[in-house]
C-alpha cells in the first residue's frame, strides 16, 4: 500500500493552465484516500509471481484507481446520488461546482488509459490491459451498471436483476483488476479465468457489504454519505438487513473455500486483503 501511495502522490495529473482549480480538482479525490482495493488486488498478484515487474505495474494500478475514482465523482453528482461526502471529504461538486466535478471525472476516465499506455511493459500486454479495462469499466460493464441503477430507482427489480446490476456496476472492475494482474505476469489462461470469476463473486460480496454498511453505519464511520439507498435497488432494500447479512456470510464462506484452492503463492499474496474484506459485514 505504501509503495502504491508514494507512486500515486508522485504521479498525480499535472496540467498547468490559468484555470484556478482544474489541476487540484483532478487530484483531490485521488488524494482523499480510499481502500485502494482494486490496485492492491492487481499489484499483489504481480508481486507474488514477478516482483521485478512491480514497478512496471504501478502505472497500470494507478490507471485502475483513476478510473474507479472518476466513477465515484460522477456517482456522487446531483443528477445521480447527490452525495456531499466521499472518502471522508466533501465531494467535488460541493467543494467546487458541478461543472468542475463532471470535467474532473471525464479527465480521470480518459487519463487512466493514457497513464496505462505509458507503463514500461510489452506493447501487446498493454493493449490487452487497455482492452479489458475499457470493456469492464465502460459501456459493457460499470457504466451499464450505473445506467441500470439510475433508471430503475423506485422501480423494484428481481434478485437476479439486482445481481446483474451490481455485477456490472461494482464487481467487474474488481474482477478485471485480478485478471489484469494475472496478464502482466502471464499466468495460464485458465488461472486468469478462475481469478476473474472469483473476482465477480468477490465484487458482489463487496456490494452486499456496502449495502449493509449504508444501512448500519453513520457518515463518519463509513467515510461517505450513508442512508442514501432508500430509492435504490440495494440488496438490503430487496432482502432486508438480516437476509443480506446471511447472503454475505454464505458468499464469503464460498469464496474462502475457492480461495483455498488457489496455489500457495496466490494465497500468500492475497490473504491480507481477504482477511480484511471477506467478513467486513459482520
Amino acid at each position: 500500500m505504501e509503495r502504491f501511495e508514494e507512486y500515486l502522490q508522485s504521479n498525480l495529473p499535472k496540467v498547468p493552465s490559468f484555470h484556478p482549480v482544474y489541476e487540484s480538482a483532478l487530484a483531490d479525490m485521488l488524494l482523499a484516500g480510499g481502500k485502494r482495493f482494486r490496485p492492491m488486488l492487481l499489484l499483489s498478484i504481480v508481486d507474488a509471481y514477478e516482483p521485478l515487474l512491480y514497478e512496471g505495474a504501478l502505472p497500470v494500478a494507478m490507471g485502475v484507481e483513476m478510473l474507479h475514482t472518476y466513477s465515484l465523482i460522477h456517482d456522487d453528482l446531483p443528477s445521480m446520488d447527490n452525495s456531499p461526502l466521499r472518502r471522508g471529504q466533501p465531494t467535488l461538486h460541493v467543494r467546487y461546482d458541478e461543472t468542475t466535478a463532471i470535467l474532473a471525472g471525464d479527465a480521470l476516465n480518459t487519463d487512466a488509459f493514457y497513464v496505462l499506455s505509458k507503463a514500461p511493459l510489452r506493447a501487446d500486454i498493454k493493449i490487452k490491459l487497455i482492452e479489458l479495462l475499457a470493456r469492464d469499466g465502460g459501456a459493457r460493464g460499470m457504466v451499464l451498471g450505473q445506467a441500470l441503477d439510475c433508471y430503475f430507482e423506485n422501480k423494484p427489480l428481481t434478485l437476479d436483476e439486482v445481481k446483474t446490476l451490481h455485477t456490472n456496476k461494482t464487481a467487474k472492475l474488481i474482477a478485471v483488476s485480478l485478471q489484469m494482474g494475472a496478464i502482466i505476469v502471464q499466468l495460464d489462461k485458465n488461472i486468469q479465468d478462475d481469478l476473474y470469476n472469483f473476482g465477480l463473486d468477490l465484487g458482489l460480496l463487496f456490494q452486499i457489504q456496502d449495502d449493509i454498511i449504508d444501512e448500519t453505519q453513520t457518515d463518519e464511520e463509513a467515510g461517505k454519505t450513508t442512508g442514501n439507498d432508500g430509492d435504490k435497488n440495494s440488496f438490503v432494500n430487496l432482502l432486508g438487513l438480516d437476509e443480506s447479512i446471511s447472503q454475505a456470510t454464505t458468499l464469503a464462506k464460498d469464496l474462502q473455500r475457492r480461495f483455498e484452492n488457489f496455489d500457495k503463492k496466490l494465497q500468500i499474496a492475497l490473504t491480507p486483503l481477504m482477511d480484511t474484506y471477506l467478513h467486513r459485514h459482520i
